[in-house]
């Protein structure tokens, strides 16, 4: 570890530490620790607030010069350029491409494939495949999590195509989606950024199978691609011109701004899809021209460290007091653990502490009655964000929205206070910390800046850690004994050769 970046850690080791009723002593500290981000005219913003964390004037000047040390403004600047962000993989990262934020090249291309799926997918709303009302979008990973999340959130009213998004290779979930559909009317996506993701195109053939036993004529033509691997869709089958093509430097975790969007902007119009680009890129030009702890992401980064290094918190909550984010943990989980999960530094040396906690969560009142019980009464300490919308997403009566913010801010405030009692069961310690991010509403802009925002502090993290965010060879050894499995041939420990035999998959009995 460089000394300058040791230094900086033993600094902040060294911080006091108040407890959150004492540092609310500072009338200002809302102020301080609270920040707005606009999402253009007309269209809102999103209150980020960490007042209720432990962050102090002087944890946040330590992180600063922990960031000054590990050279975040080097890091988002080669980010931002479309640099060797990626170094394991020897490419760029280049997900901002596709909001209009990089190098002019990437972004034109990124404009160039917009236009290409834009025309696809309106050619679709009009009728030019014939009647279309469902898609069957199969993908697993990145290429299904960011489209089951936007569809779940903005779909529910506007669903121009009824999508169901299959990743799982388990047979229930394809049989699901078939039942909600009908063939007659029906297309496929894959999504692959290789196009050889097993999981993904057996999926598919199953599709098709049952596209053709249901008197589609021609499954085949029924086919939308995604990937950046054209040619080898091209060799799987699919019609050149209906393969929506991206960069190699997209990640599948940061690509639901692509081509991989189209399920998307099939389901609720390219106008809401592009809605959501823009509210993405309000949160870029935040993270690229604001610096230190006025930096939301990086102030997030800060506190997200502090707990997970300095405190020891291994897991970090969140929970969406908002149905239509029933899929923002999952989403998380993904974009933080695959990102940040990592044992070595950039430059393959053991890291010198914890790494990504594990992220975790649910919804709004439901938690209340399940897991909340430990995070205010339990014996471990867990960093909670909650995320809410002003404006509600149901006509019903206002009762129902009011009671459910009533209930998000009254947990904050009870984890933060806790109470005394005379029974040590009924006692809350308190001092328990939270974040709240809250939107003016959660729309397609909003909920583009949401992720866009965690992309960012994902990304900071992994700077102030010394770690490379883009790459995820931890997924592949899994994949590869399972392909020796199915192959034959290969002996493994006793206690999966039983598993194997007991469900009658070992050649080797």
């Amino acid at each position: 570890m460089p000394d300058a970046i040791k230094a900086a850690w033993d600094k902040l080791d060294q911080t006091g530490v108040q407890t959150l009723a004492e540092l609310f002593a500072d009338r200002d500290r809302v102020a301080k620790l609270s920040g707005r981000i606009s999402l253009g005219e007309g269209a809102g913003g999103i209150l980020f607030d960490w007042s209720k964390t432990h962050l102090t004037d002087d944890l946040l000047a330590g992180f600063e010069d922990l960031a000054e040390a590990a050279d975040f403004a080097g890091a988002r600047e080669t980010l931002v350029t479309g640099g060797l962000s990626n170094a394991s993989e020897g490419r760029a990262a280049e997900h901002l491409a596709q909001r209009g934020i990089g190098k002019d090249s990437s972004v034109e291309e990124a404009f160039a494939l917009h236009q290409r799926m834009r025309m696809l997918v309106e050619a679709i709303h009009q009728g030019a495949l014939g009647e279309i009302r469902h898609l069957i979008h199969v993908g697993i990973g990145g290429s299904a999590l960011g489209p089951a999340l936007a569809i779940n959130a903005l779909a529910r009213d506007l669903a121009l195509v009824d999508v169901h998004v299959v990743s799982n290779i388990d047979g229930c979930a394809l049989e699901q989606a078939f039942a909600a559909c009908d063939p007659a009317t029906t297309l496929l996506a894959i999504a692959s950024k290789t196009f050889g993701t097993v999981e993904t195109l057996t999926n598919a053939q199953s599709v098709l199978r049952w596209l053709g036993d249901n008197g589609v004529s021609d499954p085949g033509g029924r086919v939308i691609a995604l990937t950046a691997n054209p040619e080898q869709a091209v060799e799987w089958g699919v019609d050149e011109t209906r393969i929506l093509p991206f960069p190699e430097t997209i990640g599948g975790r940061y690509s639901l701004w692509s081509s991989i969007g189209f399920p998307i902007a099939l389901a609720v119009g390219w106008d809401e899809f592009s809605a959501m680009l823009e509210g993405a890129q309000a949160v870029d030009v935040h993270f690229i021209e604001t610096d230190g702890r006025d930096n939301l992401p990086l102030r997030a980064a800060f506190s997200d460290l502090y707990y997970n290094r300095v405190c020891g918190c291994r897991t970090r909550a969140v929970f969406a007091y908002d149905e239509r984010l029933a899929l923002f943990p999952a989403y998380l989980q993904q974009l933080e653990m695959e990102s940040n999960g990592k044992g070595v530094t950039v430059d393959g040396q053991p890291v010198s502490g914890p790494t990504a906690p594990i992220t975790w969560g649910g919804v709004g009142t439901e938690a209340q009655h399940a897991v909340f019980q430990l995070l205010h009464q339990g014996t471990h300490l867990v960093p909670v964000d909650f995320i809410a919308s002003i404006a509600p997403g149901d006509e019903l009566d206002p009762v129902h929205h009011r009671t459910l913010l009533m209930n998000c801010f009254a947990q904050g405030a009870a984890l933060m206070a806790g109470r005394r009692d005379a029974g040590a069961e009924r006692s809350y310690p308190g001092n328990r910390p939270s974040a709240t991010i809250l939107c003016d509403d959660l729309d397609a802009a909003s909920l583009g800046a949401l992720i866009a925002f965690h992309e960012h502090r994902t990304f900071a993290n992994a700077v102030l850690m010394g770690i490379n965010p883009f790459d995820q060879f931890g997924v592949e050894l899994g994949k590869t004994l399972a392909r020796k499995i199915e192959k034959g041939g290969e002996v493994f420990d006793p206690g999966t050769e039983a598993l194997l035999a007991a469900a009658g998959l070992n050649d080797n009995a």
